[in-house]
């Protein structure tokens, strides 16, 4: 064997080696996932989906969008976690129907994502609304697929004052705040922001927040007000049976710590309830480290 054939033998070795590889490297890679899942009516619904691992499915507040999130799928995605955020209909890339805001049809949204992306032993995270859509989930579709779950801020149990729920929020009063949403959602804002957030949390966050809340449609934002005002999930929170972790300021002039997390954390056998002192209602914003640190802690339990 020449030189030149000994060097295009070496040459040629080399370069199937590392087709080899590259090959064997593709092969590990998951498949792309599409940044849409469309639900069982017909409405595409934007979802995030990052890393890979055990999956956290991550549900947000009234009038906020997966992207609230960030800060959580980074550090969860850091050690070894698949984040799923999604934009709820009518929220940020998710299509707009004119109909479809109830709490029923919002948690058929959420099974069909967990479906959709076959997901399994997830850790579910509610962040306000999207604790209702958290809890009504187990309530009618059962535990198969989660795994454990984490209540952020919850706007669970039952918010209305009943007969049986006597220590709750007057019809009068939840009726008469979304009569003031519906007449000037902007300056309804304005007047809830001071308590909302921490007097420390910079005019950047803030503006975001403002934002990311006025870009849903006022029908949309209503709805969706409604569907939380009126849902009354008691007997579904009874029923879990999965590790919960509950997480609540006890500053949360949103949802206030008595009325939401301290009766939700009762309806919830073996839950627990971690509360942050002065902390209010966007915990995910405002704490977002310990928020991560404690989800960690109770995922590694």
């Amino acid at each position: 064997m020449n030189r030149r054939t000994v060097l295009e033998a070496s040459f040629l070795g080399t370069a199937l080696a590392a087709t080899s590889g590259a090959s064997a490297s593709a092969a590990a890679q998951p498949a792309a996932r599409s940044p849409y899942v469309t639900a069982r009516d017909g409405t595409k619904l934007f979802v995030q989906d990052w890393g890979n691992g055990k999956p956290v499915l991550l549900l947000s507040a009234w009038t906020f969008n997966g992207s609230a999130w960030g800060t959580q799928i980074a550090a969860l995605n850091e050690k070894g976690f698949r984040c799923i955020a999604p934009d709820r209909r009518g929220h940020g890339r998710s299509e707009m129907p004119s109909s479809g805001y109830d709490l029923e049809t919002l948690t058929n949204d959420v099974a069909d994502i967990i479906e959709a992306r076959d997901l399994s032993d997830v850790t579910l995270v509610g962040f306000s609304m999207g604790t209702n859509e958290a809890v009504n989930y187990l309530g009618r579709y059962g535990s198969d697929r989660i795994a454990r779950l984490v209540l952020v801020s919850p706007t669970t149990p039952f918010l209305v004052k009943t007969e049986d729920n006597p220590d709750a929020v007057p019809m009068a009063m939840i009726e008469a705040d979304n009569a003031a949403v519906a007449r000037d959602f902007a300056k309804w804002i304005a007047a809830n922001e001071a308590p909302f957030f921490l007097p420390e949390t910079p005019e950047i966050t803030r503006t975001w927040i403002r934002e990311m809340m006025l870009s849903v449609p006022l029908p949309v934002a209503l709805a969706c007000r409604k569907a939380i005002s009126f849902a009354d999930l008691r007997a579904a929170a009874a029923k879990i049976d999965r590790p919960t972790l509950i997480l609540h300021g006890d500053k949360d002039a949103s949802a206030p710590l008595p009325l939401t997390g301290a009766k939700t954390a009762k309806l919830i056998k073996g839950s627990k309830l971690t509360i942050y002192e002065g902390g209010p209602h966007p915990l995910p914003l405002t704490h977002g480290e310990r928020v991560i640190a404690d989800m960690l802690a109770f995922m590694a339990a």
